[in-house]
């Protein structure tokens, strides 16, 4: 499913302004000092014949090189990055943001180099490990992302964030079921996991269990009736499931919310083609996300007995595979995975 199960989106898939480290006060007091740096030029940047050359970047400090990064300035981010951890080798976090510059910049090499110097300074860092994993995913290395998931997972048990990575790791390595399993229990921890609830969905979608895959989604787009992709994607099940007058109605709200949107466009004009018959019973989404929500207390209460969370995956086996990997791009006609590739707080929608 297109890692956008999230090319966590969980697919799925704008930056909301977050502190991108995570660390609030934490990384704070280990990027107190902010020193001047050495000095940096970009290697992009060719010196004509004549001209000086660029300013070299100095003085950096943490704070200004997380801004960069916060408004998207990515290969300036790198630059500024660069120069801090020079004069700070001994703090993760620069190499942390360092890490997450580069792979934003497209550098997926440099990026996870940068991570895992981080994690040579604190081998418990749990961020990096779940942003690499998400780079190893991208590079088609889903095996060697199975094993930093799990490493972070062993750290923090209770992390839907981690569980929902699981699932996407599952899900690319061809497990269906163990990918249910663990959105189930991303779900379980956070019941607002919209990633979790969209990526659940698609693998209904892909395993030909539509209907199962409208009450997840038509939650997500409760909580987050503003994403173009859950309203995609929710028009994808719709359609699917034999209802393309409601479908209809979502793939609209996904072009109001992103009137670029190409894949919704194309979703209404199927729908609205002339070629479909209009469901006979209108469906009630509001009673689906209600019997959803219903079902996850059912997960939880499972779960707190100690046994493993009932599934609830129709055809879906150990034996079934899939034919597309779990990325942020499509993964179907439509529709969009992601894990939802957060620093903190924040998404990136695709």
């Amino acid at each position: 499913m297109s890692r956008h199960i999230a090319r966590c989106s969980t697919l799925a898939l704008a930056l909301l302004p977050f502190a991108v480290g995570c660390g609030g006060s934490d990384r704070a007091k280990i990027t107190a000092s902010s020193e001047g740096s050495a000095p940096i030029v970009a290697a992009s940047s060719p010196v004509a014949e004549g001209n000086e050359a660029p300013e070299p970047i100095t003085n950096v400090s943490y704070e200004a090189a997380e801004s960069t990064f916060g408004s998207r300035h990515y290969p300036e981010a790198v630059q500024m990055f660069t120069a801090y951890t020079g004069t700070h080798p001994d703090n993760p976090w620069g190499y942390y943001m360092l890490g997450m510059s580069e792979w934003k910049a497209g550098n997926k090499e440099k990026a996870l180099n940068a991570f895992d110097r981080t994690l040579q300074l604190d081998p418990e860092h749990r961020k990096s490990l779940f942003n690499s994993s998400r780079v190893l995913l991208e590079s088609g290395q889903p095996k060697e992302a199975l094993v930093r998931v799990q490493k972070a997972l062993e750290l923090e048990p209770m992390s839907s964030e981690g569980l929902r990575l699981l699932g996407r790791t599952r899900y690319e390595l061809g497990n269906v079921e163990e990918s249910v399993r663990a959105y189930q229990r991303a779900l379980t921890v956070d019941d607002r996991d919209v990633w979790s609830m969209n990526n659940l969905g698609l693998i209904y979608i892909q395993q030909d269990e539509s209907e199962q895959a409208i009450p997840p989604l038509a939650r997500a787009v409760e909580l987050r009736d503003n994403s173009p992709v859950f309203q995609n994607n929710l028009g994808t099940a719709l359609e699917r499931a034999g209802y393309p007058t409601a479908a209809a109605k979502a793939y609209e709200a996904a072009i109001t919310v992103d009137s670029t949107y190409a894949k919704a466009s194309v979703g209404l004009a199927r729908v609205t083609g002339g070629s479909q018959v209009p469901e006979s019973v209108a469906v009630d989404l509001t009673r689906l996300s209600t019997e959803f929500q219903t079902q996850m207390e059912g997960w939880r209460a499972t779960a707190s007995t100690g046994d493993s969370v009932a599934l609830q995956v129709g055809a879906v086996s150990d034996t079934s595979k899939v034919q597309d990997s779990v990325a942020d791009s499509v993964l179907i006609s439509g529709g969009e995975v992601s894990d939802s590739l957060e620093e903190c707080a924040g998404e990136e929608d695709r």
